[in-house]
């Protein structure tokens, strides 16, 4: 890559700049699904995105970016510098996946999509990383802000952001703004976060269980129970609140009592006050059921965020919907859980965007996603247009 290629010394009109910008991308299209393949086939489960980040690395130091390092959690992260440097963008996407270990990680390229393990989530955002610094030199772009390029580790699951968390409290500079990337849904364009907490509620049998006086129920009839009165908790609509009830799994066959059932949960809302009346309401129906049953029933939070963002009225916001209007994109704006929650935590202002179309289907393997190839261009273009007008509005603040 070139460091020194500047397009104008008056600023860019992206509007103007649009077509060319699109087309730079879609030349790109045969790197971008060779990105996509070659990092999805990389095992990278939450806490062993070692080799992923690695290659990311790579990746970004033989697009010409500095400081291409990994850190000792696995976090991958190259910086393409600014014509001052007086700003630094951060642009962030979960390197970690929810598979751990899948017996065929092989992504299959077919005449429209890609399918494979939770390619969506997020191998699909890091292939477009990974591709940015080379549009931007087709372009003959140099920003005015410093460009930084992330893979975060540890954000799925038990994860709990750790991964990005630690980095923007170890960064030598902390970003002044943040867009994080996903895979889905292109159009998509997120400027606050829900206020989330995720766990497991475990019922197990303790060892002096008195099967005479209790009855052979094991672990699964108390946690039917646990599962009835969470059915009865009255989630309100407005603010907006969510109980997802994720999995459930209990015992190992069909004659042997199940000594130990588990429910994974996720709470969402945009009232940290509703989370919490909630949240104690799961810990009274544990004690409750533990009491019926004779069982032991613990509720485990491991993973908390609070609700937090920008107004809609934020110039990233007011121009990110300029930019998606006038690439004939619909933009969707609702709140999400993302990783961008960890930025908003540390009061770096932020958005999330979308690269491309993708969905699970019925016909697939639970853990195989499939996404779309056609839309990819337009969801890097998307990026980089936007990226251009963030960094002329921290541009305008520096000044």
């Amino acid at each position: 890559m070139n460091p020194e290629a500047i397009m104008h010394d008056a600023p860019v009109n992206v509007m103007e700049l649009l077509p060319r910008i699109r087309s730079a991308a879609e030349e790109m299209k045969d790197i971008l699904v060779a990105n996509v393949v070659m990092i999805g086939e990389i095992p990278s489960p939450t806490g062993g995105e070692e080799s992923r980040a690695r290659f990311f690395s790579q990746r970004l130091n033989e697009s010409g970016l500095l400081h291409c390092f990994t850190d000792p959690l696995s976090n991958a992260f190259g910086l393409l510098p600014g014509s001052d440097g007086k700003k630094t963008l951060c642009v962030v996407t979960n390197g970690d996946t929810l598979v751990q270990e899948a017996a065929d990680q092989t992504v299959e390229v077919r005449p429209d999509n890609l399918v494979g393990p939770f390619v969506v989530d997020n191998s699909l955002a890091l292939g477009a990383l990974a591709a940015l610094p080379e549009l931007f030199d087709r372009l003959q772009i140099r920003l005015q802000s410093n460009l930084l390029l992330l893979m975060a580790s540890r954000c799925q699951g038990r994860g709990n952001l750790e991964g990005l968390k630690k980095f923007l409290l170890s960064a030598r500079a902390r970003p002044d703004a943040g867009i994080c990337f996903e895979g889905v849904q292109l159009g998509r364009l997120n400027y606050t976060c829900l206020g989330m907490r995720r766990g497991e509620i475990v019922c197990r049998l303790p060892d002096n269980y008195n099967w005479a006086q209790y009855g052979s129920t094991g672990a699964i009839v108390p946690m039917s129970d646990i599962i009835s009165r969470i059915g009865r908790i009255a989630i309100p609509r407005r603010p907006l609140t969510s109980m997802i009830l994720g999995s459930v799994e209990g015992g190992i066959s069909y004659h042997n009592i199940a000594r130990q059932a588990v429910l994974r949960f996720e709470l969402r809302g945009e009232s940290a006050e509703i989370l919490a009346q909630i949240e104690k309401q799961l810990e009274e129906i544990a004690e409750e059921v533990s009491s019926t049953f004779g069982v032991q029933v613990t509720v485990d939070i491991f993973a908390r965020r609070e609700p937090g963002g920008i107004e809609i009225g934020h110039p990233f916001v007011r121009e990110a919907r300029a930019i998606l209007s006038a690439m004939g994109l619909q933009p969707m704006l609702y709140p999400t859980t993302s990783i961008m929650s960890a930025l908003v935590a540390e009061g770096i202002p932020s958005i999330t965007l979308g690269f491309t179309t993708g969905e699970r289907r019925h016909d697939l393997d639970e853990i195989d996603e499939t996404a779309a190839i056609g839309p990819m261009t337009t969801g890097l273009a998307q990026l980089a247009a936007v990226i251009i007008r963030m960094d002329q509005e921290l541009a305008n603040e520096a000044d």
